[in-house]
């Protein structure tokens, strides 16, 4: 029971990695307030983890939208412990030069923007409780160069930074603020570009140190770790969770073709 009787609020967390992550803090112990562009769906994602959870709708780009959220979840639980800023949507995988503005810009809007929104929102009610704790999903988009991932790739490099910055503002207020950056994860949304021939398993497993996919949980994890205080004295930094990829420098295959596991 790492966050018991702590107060979490995750973005965008009716499905996928927010929602593996609400799974994750609900089983230690924390009361889960789970935010969604659409309002039913985090209803019913936060019901499916018991009666004390909560589900708030909100397009986090807007700031109407974020204020009324995080007014409500206050009026609701009191407080913000933690907050988890997970909402995002997928990549077009388009030449840039065939992208339009306003692709870049719903992908900046939610992505890059929305985190920030949200953060310095939610910010002064936890200097004014004392602190907390903020956990921010990068990518390996945000890191490495991945072509014809334009608005995604920018807007994650954004949210590394602004992780840094952040944390280096609101440590003397005792607010933490770290990240993940996920590698290849077996989500729905992954699932259906594997399918969409978006993306290659086969390269993307012998581009892995590890030679397996991550999954939702290996994420909702590492996120836990970072918003609990097992990692009190970390701030300012985010941690890779996509077994080896970006480690890897090698021009041969991370993982032989041959010795890839079948399951």
């Amino acid at each position: 029971m790492q966050l018991k009787d702590r107060v979490v609020l995750i973005t965008g967390g009716a499905r996928g990695l927010g929602y593996a992550t609400a799974q994750a803090m609900a089983r230690e112990g924390a009361r889960v307030i789970i935010n969604d562009l659409r309002g039913e769906a985090a209803v019913k994602a936060a019901a499916t983890l018991g009666a004390q959870h909560i589900g708030l709708p909100g397009d986090v780009s807007r700031e109407v939208d974020v204020n009324d959220m995080v007014d409500l979840a206050i009026k609701e639980a009191g407080r913000i412990d933690i907050l988890v800023n997970n909402a995002g949507i997928g990549d077009s995988f388009v030449p840039t030069v065939d992208q339009s503005l306003a692709h870049w810009q719903r992908l900046i809007d939610i992505h890059l923007t929305g985190t920030y929104l949200v953060s310095k929102t939610v910010a002064p009610h936890m200097i004014k409780a004392g602190g907390g704790a903020m956990v921010n999903l990068n990518s390996i988009a945000g890191v490495m160069g991945l072509s014809v991932r334009t608005a995604y790739s920018a807007a994650k490099a954004g949210i590394g930074m602004l992780t840094r910055t952040l944390g280096c503002e609101w440590a003397p207020h005792r607010i933490r603020v770290n990240a993940v950056a996920p590698g290849y994860i077996l989500t729905e949304m992954v699932e259906q570009m594997i399918a969409d021939k978006k993306l290659d398993q086969t390269r993307i497993l012998r581009r892995t140190p590890m030679g397996i996919w991550g999954r939702p949980e290996h994420v909702a994890e590492a996120i836990l770790f970072l918003a609990s205080d097992r990692a009190q004295f970390i701030t300012g930094v985010t941690l890779p969770v996509d077994g080896g990829y970006m480690a890897w420098g090698a021009p041969s295959d991370a993982y032989p073709l041959a010795d890839l596991p079948t399951d």
